[in-house]
């Protein structure tokens, strides 16, 4: 029965870690949404947030996968100890290359060029008391 149960939690752990990812790896994430990688860095602008969710989306998917064989791998394992171990080392390596690609894609996300902001040309619109000049 712990078994059955390892594997479920495993593989509902993992699935939305796979659906993110892949959605991210395809620029598919809206960054007025609730998922992906929402750093500053990233959601500076939306160039930014696509890149970090498209950096992240590989090592995020894979993170699910290594979760749900986590599961199969506790429940195929004979010894209740065993399974409780595959179990376990599934779960963390599934937070640490989450994790991980986070990480990278905030990186890739700060690594932009930073917007340059619009420049006054005296042309008498208001603009310039709206920048600060």
């Amino acid at each position: 029965m712990l078994r059955i149960i390892l594997l479920l939690v495993l593989i509902a752990f993992g699935m939305p870690f796979v659906v993110v990812g892949a959605l991210g790896w395809r620029e598919r994430l809206a960054r007025g949404g609730r998922l992906g990688v929402r750093t500053p860095a990233a959601m500076r602008n939306d160039e930014a947030f696509r890149l970090a969710n498209r950096v992240a989306g590989l090592p995020v998917l894979v993170a699910g996968v290594v979760a749900a064989l986590g599961g199969v791998a506790a429940f195929v394992l004979p010894d209740t100890v065993a399974s409780v171990v595959a179990a376990g080392t599934g779960l963390v390596g599934a937070v640490a290359i989450a994790r991980a690609g986070g990480v990278v894609g905030d990186r890739a996300a700060g690594a932009l060029p930073k917007p340059v902001p619009p420049q006054c040309v005296g042309c008498a619109c208001g603009g310039c008391a709206s920048l600060g000049r």
